[in-house]
């Protein structure tokens, strides 16, 4: 209200710009940038980046198509925490938990089936669906509390979230049995791929399609009407809600979107091994999804992609590790538990240091450079 009043010193009107807040809310004028619908070039892009992965893994060993299923299941929630925490404000410590709710709500819903004698390839994208259905809803109740609380209150809510979902499987044996966990049916790949298509390649084709539908959808949210909402909101709440943005209802779609993507990571995550256990969904998983999208660059989607490929290589570290220096046991069980958190804590501090916008940031930079050497050049 006060950039439409005259200026109390010059007496003169200013020219009525839009502000930077402004340019951010629905029905601001839209940034320039490239032509065209926006789906249909994230659809393409989706496209050729599928097409590349697909072509990719038909020349890895089985391990190895094994990783790049565990990092296409990772980026499902990355994508999602990178929109709640980089462009909404919202700090959460639970994203463990709700993969583990994903993953459970698959187990379930696929040994329902099994135990019923119901086969089909349709029982696979149904359990999916169901898992993003129970953690959006799980992710509404704690949206609902996001919306009155901030900051270290936040998130010693999410904390608890992410202590307590483990616990309830280990208290509820008859439903979760317990530390053992749940098996169910593997995937196996369909019969016209032939008979010695590797089981390993088809899971990561499976897991690399939930990613791209992920950060599709995601990477159209963000630039929509509700994606300029959250960097609204993020950046300042008042000026959101006066500019007639609902800001509690904001930021617990938010948490909904996130807690959906976080449940299709987590059933995708417990189709690769086709077994739910609560040792898989540990606290520190929590702490290693906030470390990844902070490494990675926080709010961007591609920093999104960086973290999921950390939180592949570094928690396969000690095993390599072990095996490559031929460690001693009793070393090897502790370094188990240990390296990959302090050596993710490493990084963190020196990225923090060398680039303060993430690995994402730090290319981006890099490649500016080298486009102005090229032009004075």
């Amino acid at each position: 209200m006060t950039a439409t009043r005259p200026s109390a010193r010059s007496g003169v009107d200013r020219p009525a710009g839009p502000s930077p807040l402004r340019r951010l809310l629905p029905g601001a004028p839209a940034a320039a940038g490239p032509r065209g619908s926006t789906l249909l070039r994230h659809l393409a892009g989706a496209v050729l980046a599928g097409t590349l992965v697909v072509l990719l893994t038909n020349q890895l060993a089985p391990y190895q198509n094994l990783q790049v299923a565990r990092v296409c299941a990772f980026l499902c929630v990355t994508a999602g925490y990178t929109v709640l925490v980089g462009l909404n404000g919202q700090l959460s410590l639970g994203h463990g938990a709700l993969m583990a709710t994903g993953a459970y709500t698959v187990a379930l819903v696929q040994r329902a089936f099994d135990e019923r004698g119901v086969q089909g390839r349709w029982i696979l994208p149904l359990s999916l669906l169901a898992a993003v259905a129970a953690t959006a809803l799980a992710g509404l109740v704690i949206g609902l509390a996001a919306a009155r609380l901030r900051g270290p209150y936040l998130a010693g809510v999410t904390l608890a979230v992410a202590t307590l979902v483990p616990a309830i499987s280990t208290i509820f044996t008859g439903v979760f049995n317990g530390e053992q966990g749940l098996r169910f049916p593997a995937e196996t790949p369909p019969a016209f791929l032939g008979a010695y298509f590797q089981p390993e390649r088809w899971l990561a084709w499976i897991a690399l399609l939930a990613a791209l539908l992920t950060v599709l959808l995601l990477a159209n949210l963000v630039r929509s009407r509700f994606g300029r909402s959250l960097r609204a909101v993020r950046d300042d709440e008042v000026a959101a809600r006066l500019a007639g943005i609902h800001v509690a209802r904001t930021q617990v779609l938010a948490f909904v979107v996130s807690a959906g993507c976080a449940g299709l990571g987590g059933g995708v995550y417990a189709v690769l091994t086709a077994t739910v256990a609560p040792g898989k969904f540990p606290l520190e998983l929590s702490l290693f999804l906030l470390m990844a999208i902070v490494i990675g660059g926080l709010g961007s989607l591609a920093g999104a992609v960086w973290g999921a490929v950390l939180l592949v290589a570094l928690q396969d570290l000690p095993s390599l590790l072990t095996e490559t220096f031929s460690l001693p046991s009793g070393l090897a069980q502790r370094l188990e538990g240990n390296l990959a958190l302090a050596v993710f804590g490493l990084i963190l501090i020196v990225v923090m240091l060398a680039a303060p916008g993430g690995l994402h940031g730090a290319v981006r930079t890099l490649a500016a450079r080298l486009r102005a050497r090229r032009r004075a050049h």
